[in-house]
């Protein structure tokens, strides 16, 4: 009888951080315009946050941060739990993002987003996840998405 492999992550890496810090959010313009901050994250799961900024707000007199910012922030936290369940660096590419919104933000607050791996295949991941400002059991938007796993297209010159 064989004995069952212990599956690897990226994330136990001592490098995952400084990677992700790196690559995920200093080499892309769109999430330092957004100032995503990483808040945590753990083998299958990820938190971030966007802090409240002016320019970021949809409707001025409402002060209410606008809802692409809202799909950005759950785009991104599904890639950073996609990054969390992997074995090794890869490339992603979002397949399918469904962002429910659920009620409005409230006024100048930033928004966390948290998600999770619930199924990993090995050419497509799925996350689901939800965006929130008082707490993640009072949700202001929720979303379910996949994730295209380019393993055969291995980023160079990153954690193997």
């Amino acid at each position: 009888m064989s004995e069952k492999r212990e599956r690897t992550y990226l994330i136990d890496n001592p490098e995952f951080t400084g990677l992700m810090m790196e690559g995920f959010f200093g080499n892309i313009p769109h999430s330092k315009q957004l100032g995503l901050e990483m808040v945590s994250a753990e083998r299958n799961k990820a938190v971030l946050r966007i802090p409240f900024a002016e320019h970021l707000v949809g409707d001025p007199t409402s002060g209410i941060i606008h809802g692409g910012v809202i799909l950005s922030l759950m785009d991104s936290v599904g890639g950073m739990a996609t990054f969390c369940a992997l074995p090794k660096m890869e490339a992603i590419a979002t397949l399918d993002l469904r962002v429910d919104y659920l009620k409005p933000a409230m006024a100048g607050q930033g928004i966390e987003a948290a998600a999770e791996c619930y199924k990993l295949t090995n050419s497509v991941v799925f996350i689901r996840g939800v965006a929130y400002q008082t707490g993640i059991d009072d949700p202001i938007a929720s979303c379910v998405a996949t994730f295209m796993r380019a393993s055969s297209n291995k980023i160079q010159g990153v954690v193997k």
